[in-house]
């Protein structure tokens, strides 16, 4: 196999990029585009606390307070639901920080980190997978986010408050300035989340005041919120405890996949990894707790768990403290939904044909997706939404994120060859006319135990605990069937034809 000299350049931190000249050589690439194309080390400016802001903007969101919620809503306590939420964040936490490295070292978007596994072509199977699942989820931050305006434009309008096709008008009003939003690029994206995080603070804390409110009100006490048993049916605790785990870990197995979008901005491994841990695990829990505070207390005031936020505020007597409500809720809406589920649908549709589709194109086509998916049905009920939604498509997402892992930590021990992602045939990552059938198989045959245990209730274990028994086999599995590949491998003398120090 040819190997071009000096394509890439290596800093003293480790961190890579492509050389001018490798950029000019591949301009005309059928599988380049500047969108793809590794980071330059200048644009490379996201540090600890805008990594951390990214993932406060994500984490103190409607669903993560609707995963609390929903969860007592289907029979576990509080504290149940809680921890569920905990154990689901930890787990999945570790793939997002092992997939996090490629993204910082190289510079490469997740469609480009696929190539390495799948194929230049076969990536567009597993990007277009995770696209599907995140143009879902743009419909549903859709939905909530729209509920929002809604609430605040009924609060002022009595005319618009009786017009039945005001959550159709404020749906769509939200979608198009959270599609302008994310059609505008990363720097739009980092600003908002800059500025969006403190905001989503107070949000947090005004809710919270909400509930004691709410529950004085009624001659209540705050310990009647934690008192409150768990409505399950005897002998039915893991039926229920195991899918809802299942559920949250494929919360956010979406960015489990593609973090390289983001991390691919930090300045250093440090940043990312760092920002990380602060922004992750403690937002998810300070909101999953604001939920099931919240859910409580609602339980206590109104004798019934509300697992919908926006169905809260519509209970708030005061219209100025609903409106402040809703608009926080339209904020944290915003946030997560334009960074977590457009950025990764854009640039795997650009996938496709870069010379042909942009990343403003493909987050125009997210956005259209985002609709036809119809987002109203998965949201009409809780276990429509644990059960059906989340639960379905983390047993699709576990086996990817296995494969990614294996083949960059095990099989190619975090060594790329930057060019060869594009240069396309007769590259180290072509494979078989563009496809890893090897990487294809593992997908599948790691997808089977959880999709039958769906349909057969003797193997309901799998489905169950569908994510981490797809995510184990294909760490496993994914080696044995790559062994005797070495020609896709990097030599290291390769490697230092290729890499020329910065």
């Amino acid at each position: 196999m040819a190997v071009k000299e000096n394509t890439q350049r290596k800093t003293p931190a480790g961190l890579y990029e492509l050389t001018d000249s490798a950029r000019e050589s591949l301009s005309q690439n059928a599988y380049y585009n500047e969108d793809l194309a590794p980071t330059k080390l200048g644009q490379r400016t996201w540090n600890t606390y805008h990594i951390a802001a990214l993932w406060i903007g994500m984490s103190v969101c409607l669903p993560t307070y609707m995963m609390a919620s929903s969860g007592m809503s289907l029979g576990l306590s509080w504290w149940q639901s809680l921890l569920n939420i905990l154990i689901g964040n930890l787990i999945v936490l570790i793939p997002m920080q092992l997939n996090s490295h490629a993204g910082t070292k190289y510079g490469i978007p997740f469609p480009v980190f696929a190539r390495l596994s799948f194929g230049i072509r076969g990536a567009h199977l597993a990007a277009i997978a995770r696209a599907i699942v995140a143009a879902g989820w743009f419909g549903i931050q859709c939905w909530i986010g729209g509920a929002a305006i809604n609430t605040i434009i009924s609060a002022f309008s009595a005319s618009w408050a009786a017009w039945a096709g005001g959550q159709w008008a404020s749906f769509f009003l939200f979608w198009g300035i959270s599609t302008f939003v994310a059609w505008s690029g990363p720097d739009a994206i980092k600003f908002m989340e800059s500025w969006g995080a403190p905001i989503l603070g107070i949000l947090s804390v005004a809710l919270m005041i909400w509930a004691v409110a709410a529950v004085k009100n009624v001659n209540g006490s705050i310990s009647q919120i934690f008192n409150q048993p768990a409505t399950y049916a005897p002998g039915t605790f893991w039926k229920i405890f195991l899918p809802v785990l299942t559920a949250n870990i494929g919360f956010w197995a979406t960015l489990a996949l593609n973090i390289p979008d983001f991390s691919r901005y930090a300045k250093s491994q440090k940043d990312q990894l760092t920002g990380q841990l602060i922004g992750l695990p403690p937002s998810m829990a300070a909101f999953a707790f604001v939920g099931v505070f919240v859910t409580g207390a609602c339980v206590v005031a109104f004798g019934e768990a509300i697992w919908d936020p926006s169905l809260v505020i519509a209970r708030i007597d005061n219209p100025i403290a609903a409106v402040l409500g809703a608009l926080g809720i339209a904020i944290a809406t915003m946030t997560t939904n334009i960074a977590a589920n457009v950025v990764a649908p854009a640039n795997g549709i650009s996938n496709i044909s870069p010379k042909r589709i942009s990343y403003r194109t493909g987050a125009l086509i997210t956005g259209l997706a985002g609709v036809a998916i119809m987002p109203w049905r998965l949201l009409s009920s809780a276990s429509g939404y644990i059960f059906n939604w989340l639960g379905t498509y983390a047993l699709f997402l576990g086996p990817l994120a296995g494969i990614y892992i294996a083949d960059y930590y095990i099989y190619r021990k975090k060594t790329i060859d930057l060019y060869d992602l594009f240069s396309g045939t007769g590259g180290r990552y072509w494979y078989k006319n563009g496809f890893n059938l090897r990487a294809i198989c593992v997908w599948i045959i790691t997808c089977i135990p959880a999709v039958l245990g769906k349909f057969i209730p003797a193997l309901s274990f799998f489905a169950d605990n569908g994510w981490v028994v797809g995510f184990v086999l294909a760490i496993v599995l994914y080696p044995l069937f790559m062994k005797n590949q070495s020609e896709t491998l990097l030599t290291e003398s390769e490697e230092k034809t290729i890499t020329q120090e910065a």
